[in-house]
């Protein structure tokens, strides 16, 4: 029976090469090509690059844009150029999260913002309800873009050489427009934890840079290496990190979010969460023996008190280590505090860590 998943632009690309395909996010996605070991040592040590035009993309303009955006992101759109980027939240009033999304400043009255697919109709779905008391033009550019990422140490001599993008000039979270209808945007940005770029294009224009990169023999690399790289380098996935019940600062993620910003959807329950304190955090786990601490199973403290659960785990492919993230109480959050955590059966001992495993290797 034929999936109702919707495809990328790249659908039949992956479909020839043998990926390993499953629904993720309302699309059928590549998990995997070559296997999760080789694609991730290829992001961390030359280059590989990941189809992302499963992602939601939405251009914000009109006289109140800046007002707009800032107030329903929760970082500071001031504080940036145009050319730059932000990382930040979306919150509803009780301070949980409607997504984590980036923030493209193309101009003071031109936004262009990246969220995540499994979102993509809440997401736009929530800017419209906000947008009442506004001047501002809203638009789903989801389906006329298609996204790659190249990602890894060699990213931007692939550029360069492959696809004859020069972007030396482009720093750690800016961009630049190349032209075209839609116009192409490249930034320095990533999912990783390495150095690299994405490409937005249209999809006739991503498909050619597809099998460029194909021809040159850069690796193609599947969903299933994307999240064990971001996962090694800290980084949340909404779901497991951050959700509709989890704040930026029970995530950790408390320095994305600027109270100095007279106002904003979510600043007063986020700063009564840092005036008061949170009762439950998200921290790093380091995991004796081999066996995996997959999402959802418990933590819990000396005397075999549940106090929490894992939100994503895995045998670190770089650092060779088991390793999880995980939501525990707040009096069991200090580094060093020794847990359990219990797979399956067994009740496995573990020494709370930081949450940020691997150290990004960004060009700044």
């Amino acid at each position: 029976m034929e999936s109702n998943d919707k495809k990328t632009c790249l659908h039949a690309c992956h479909v020839a090469l043998g990926a390993q395909m499953m629904p993720f996010g309302g699309f059928d996605m590549p998990i995997e090509y070559s296997g999760l070991d080789a694609e991730h040592r290829a992001v961390r040590e030359s280059v590989g690059v990941f189809d992302v035009s499963h992602m939601g993309e939405v251009r914000i303009s009109g006289k109140d844009a800046l007002r707009f955006v800032n107030h329903i992101f929760c970082n500071d759109i001031e504080s940036i150029s145009d050319g730059q980027i932000l990382y930040g939240m979306m919150l509803y009033p009780d301070g949980g999260t409607v997504d984590d999304l980036l923030v493209y400043r193309v101009a003071e009255d031109d936004y262009f913002l990246v969220f995540n697919a499994s979102n993509i109709d809440k997401d736009i779905a929530w800017m419209h309800s906000c947008a009442e008391a506004y001047d501002v033009k809203i638009e789903d550019q989801c389906d006329i873009y298609g996204e790659i990422a190249v990602q890894g140490p060699d990213s931007e001599r692939t550029l360069r050489e492959v696809l004859g993008i020069e972007a030396a000039d482009l720093a750690f979270y800016t961009f630049k427009s190349l032209g075209g209808n839609p116009e192409v945007i490249v930034s320095r940005t990533g999912y990783t934890g390495e150095d690299g770029f994405e490409i937005y294009a249209a999809p006739a224009d991503i498909v050619s840079m597809w099998e460029k990169l194909m021809a040159a023999g850069v690796t193609p690399c599947g969903l299933g290496c994307r999240d064990t790289l971001r996962f090694e380098a800290g980084l949340p996935l909404y779901g497991d990190e951050l959700a509709a019940d989890i704040s930026p600062v029970e995530a950790a993620l408390g320095m994305f979010v600027k109270l100095d910003k007279p106002e904003f959807i979510g600043r007063e329950a986020i700063a009564r969460q840092k005036e008061q304190g949170v009762s439950r955090k998200i921290v790093g786990l380091e995991i004796e023996g081999q066996a995996t601490a997959r999402h959802g199973f418990e933590v819990l403290d000396t005397d075999d008190n549940v106090i929490g659960s894992v939100t994503t785990g895995y045998n670190s492919i770089t650092l060779g280590k088991n390793l999880a993230m995980a939501m525990v109480d707040i009096a069991h959050a200090a580094l060093g505090t020794q847990l359990k955590v219990r797979i399956r059966r067994r009740v496995v001992p573990e020494t709370k860590i930081k949450k940020r495993f691997y150290t990004p290797n960004y060009k700044k």
